[in-house]
């Protein structure tokens, strides 16, 4: 059976250990096959990669197989951040899309998200769909042609869609304001692919922009290329040294965003989307609710509430929060862990979009970031929110399964309990409108656990309330 499953941002695994040629071959083979069932096998499907190791060849190895299978792909001329990918899928009207990547885990894994056609996450049905695809594509020989010849017969196809994703990025921000602004920021890619993108369009806005860990580096520099407080301790301080506006950060392949303020401090992603989304309500004169995943502050909620409008709660996983807002006709939707989207653009997360956007916060309202911040707390109220993870054995995790997710076992929190929900996790919500969860990560072996109460002493009392409980 193959060792192929998907989970909430695509397939990840251990290169030289589940990433193999192999496998990579493997899940193409299983997507031809769903492809020509659906009878869009002609159409054909986009193909990009970012710099991790083996990124560059993983996509020459899938663009054999399509070939070899009959269906045409457009394999992308560099390597490219994953908004871009699904932005190809999208412009280029395909009903399918890949991008080799594994987003923000340890340099050891790779993986292969996939999209559907308009450029969207594949959902839980389009993935269970393919497993089962992949499964009958490993009982056959893996068709595969070589590239050279794939090239020769057109059925492998270079494309380069930078300039059109860069165009459309500028079209949808206020280029003028923020050229008027003058701001002086610095861009961490972390060693990733935002880079060329991101430094464009900061350059056309006529901003000053400083780059550090730009280079090449398939280790990530020895970190983790996640945006947060503690990957982001350079970037906060080259912000203080040299006295600049802002700092901006993107995951490895450039879906995420992490902000470092002018005061050096950083910006978790909660309070990014909630300046974003009162930016759009409060400033730009948009009217819309928003979407959040069940581990994201709910001051979205009261934010949306002040504006007459209403916020969505899926699970995590951004194809939840995309199809959250295609049902809703949200206006913003994001997640905690730094992803986000805006409507009018690609239908899933993207932090090169998200930094433009923040750019033209900053313009517009002639604000410092922490300033913005205190504005909206003071009329909706402050909220403090504290997480921590823990790494998993299998055997414990189906210990905690069992405990927590069978038999309804959990602590006895000093707060009187609202409801419970165990759609995704274990959330507790309490009458004063604060909440935790507990839930197993979807993309590493992690058990993670998120408390937000309106003050950080009670927060950090619920998630140490699952620790103890826990044993952890």
């Amino acid at each position: 059976m193959s060792e192929i499953v998907f989970g909430t941002g695509g397939w990840r695994a251990v290169i030289g250990d589940g990433f193999t040629k192999g496998n990579v071959q493997l899940l193409c083979a299983g997507l031809c096959r769903l492809m020509r069932a659906q009878g869009v096998g002609d159409r054909g499907v986009v193909i990009g990669y970012d710099r991790r190791f083996l990124s560059l060849e993983a996509s020459r190895w899938a663009a054999e197989v399509f070939a070899g299978c009959g269906v045409p792909c457009e394999r992308i001329d560099r390597e490219a951040p994953t908004p871009l990918v699904m932005f190809a899928v999208q412009s280029h009207d395909k009903p399918y899309g890949l991008a080799i990547t594994a987003s923000h885990n340890p340099a050891v894994y790779n993986g292969v998200k996939i999209f559907t056609a308009g450029g969207r996450d594949a959902t839980r049905e389009v993935t269970d769909a393919l497993e089962t695809a992949i499964a009958a594509a490993e009982a056959e020989p893996i068709p595969a042609m070589s590239y050279e010849k794939g090239v020769e017969l057109g059925l492998i196809r270079a494309i380069s869609s930078f300039n059109e994703y860069i165009d459309s990025i500028l079209s949808l921000v206020d280029v003028e304001a923020i050229k008027k602004a003058r701001l002086r920021v610095a861009l961490d890619p972390m060693y990733g692919v935002s880079k060329t993108c991101l430094q464009t369009i900061l350059l056309t806005a006529r901003c000053e922009v400083d780059v550090i860990h730009e280079r090449h580096d398939a280790l990530f520099g020895g970190r983790l290329p996640a945006p947060n407080v503690d990957t982001l301790r350079a970037l906060s301080t080259f912000v203080v040294e040299n006295g600049l506006d802002l700092g901006i950060a993107t995951d490895g392949d450039a879906d995420r965003l992490g902000v470092i303020d002018d005061q050096g401090c950083f910006l978790h992603p909660n309070k990014l989307l909630v300046l974003l989304y009162y930016y759009l309500l409060e400033y730009r004169g948009w009217r819309g609710p928003c979407v959040r995943n069940n581990s994201t502050t709910h001051l979205l909620d009261r934010v949306a509430e002040g504006y007459g409008q209403f916020c969505r709660e899926v699970p995590v996983g951004f194809k939840h929060v995309s199809a959250g807002m295609a049902e809703t006709g949200a206006i913003i939707g994001g997640e905690s862990s730094g992803g986000l989207s805006v409507r009018g653009h690609i239908h899933g997360k993207d932090g090169i979009y998200a930094a433009a956007l923040l750019c033209e916060m900053s313009a517009k309202t002639g604000r410092k970031l922490s300033g913005l911040y205190r504005e909206i707390t003071d009329r909706f109220g402050e909220v403090f929110c504290v997480d921590a993870d823990w790494r998993m054995t299998s055997e414990r995790k189906t210990e905690i399964m069992e405990r927590v997710f069978t038999r309804g076992e959990r602590p006895d929190f000093p707060f009187p309990t609202a409801r419970v929900s165990y759609e995704d996790g274990c959330k507790v919500y309490f009458e004063n409108g604060g909440w935790v969860i507990c839930r197993f990560s979807g993309t590493e072996p992690l058990l993670r656990a998120v408390a937000e109460m309106a003050d950080e002493v009670s927060a950090l009392q619920c998630v140490a309330l699952w620790r103890e409980f826990l044993s952890l």
